[in-house]
């Protein structure tokens, strides 16, 4: 991936390298913004940790930013402004994505939904600790009293004939399966002496998030760019979020296949535009972040451009949100 490089003065090696790796486009917030903890304090492996931004709470979770403490736990990260993706790589070499407002993280090429998406603030990507903490195999605790997050780095457990996978899995409370799993192999047999094991289970890996085919993204990507290519990429993202509704309402087809060569709904289908179609890099993205939840009119159903779509029929459906040239409605 990529990596941003901007001109640092006065700060710390550990801030230098995670600000020149998720420097983006500026974002621009309020200084009293109510996500922040006021006088937070952060234990980094029994050792008082000095951030650069302040730490946020959002329904009651803890954000911190992805890039300030990985590597300080073992971990490094790189930022790709284009995708707005942060790759987090672990000391157990799992691979770790996690996406600008997406709700699914890439973990070793596998997609996964998470509750709480990351989220820009201030050039940074701000990820729930828990996450976090968990990928770069730590534990965390948060004394919301006193204000004060502990992180500690758990080290990753050595396979001898003391120290067998049947130690190490009930020396930390878990099924044999459990770590076969974790650690990406099949059977336990595939386990050997000398071999690292990682025996902290992300909460990331609890929920799978639901597949779809490279010809499904790129059909999908073909209308957009047929549709809103012009538009900016929140146009974009809004018109894939419309197909993808409709495939989830009982009310239209359930493919994306289906929704978009349905009827005369959408004629790019029908007059040779849409085989003709070479998405740009913007709907590219704005497709895959539809397609891994990134959702930012929910509900909307249509789209339709107010100086062309006149009559009752338009004027009765409830607006969710006007972007560029298009009114998203439902």
């Amino acid at each position: 991936m990529l990596k941003l490089i901007m001109k640092v003065s006065r700060l710390s090696l550990l801030a230098i390298v995670a600000i020149a790796l998720l420097t983006v486009v500026p974002f621009s917030v309020s200084a009293a913004d109510e996500r922040e903890v006021g006088n937070a304090k952060v234990i980094l492996n029994g050792s008082s940790f000095e951030l650069e931004s302040p730490l946020h709470m959002v329904n009651g979770r803890i954000y911190l930013p992805v890039g300030l403490v990985t590597k300080s736990l073992s971990a490094s990260v790189s930022w790709d402004s284009n995708t707005q993706e942060a790759t987090v790589v672990t000391k157990s070499d799992d691979e770790v994505v996690f996406g600008n407002g997406v709700p699914t993280v890439y973990f070793n090429d596998q997609r996964y939904t998470i509750e709480e998406a990351p989220y820009l603030y201030d050039s940074r990507l701000y990820v729930p600790v828990r996450y976090l903490a968990e990928i770069t195999h730590a534990t965390t605790d948060w004394d919301n009293e006193k204000k004060v997050l502990t992180l500690t780095s758990v080290p990753l457990e050595v396979v001898s004939d003391e120290n067998s996978l049947a130690v190490i899995s009930a020396n930390h409370k878990l099924t044999q399966a459990e770590v076969v799993k974790r650690n990406g192999f099949s059977s336990k047999n595939q386990i050997k002496n000398g071999m690292k094991l990682a025996v902290i289970l992300p909460s990331i890996l609890d929920k799978k998030a639901k597949e779809y085919t490279n010809e499904e993204y790129q059909l999908l990507a073909k209308i957009v760019q047929v549709e809103s290519g012009y538009e900016s990429y929140e146009g974009q993202l809004a018109v894939a979020n419309v197909i993808l509704n409709r495939v989830a309402s009982s009310d239209f087809p359930d493919t994306i296949k289906s929704v978009i060569y349905a009827g005369r709904q959408f004629p790019p289908a029908h007059n040779g535009l849409l085989d003709k179609a070479k998405p740009n890099a913007s709907v590219l993205k704005a497709t895959k972040d539809a397609l891994n939840g990134k959702d930012n009119v929910e509900g909307a159903v249509y789209f339709f451009n107010p100086k062309y779509s006149t009559g009752s029929y338009w004027s009765s459906l409830t607006v969710v949100d006007t972007i560029g040239n298009h009114r998203f409605a439902k």
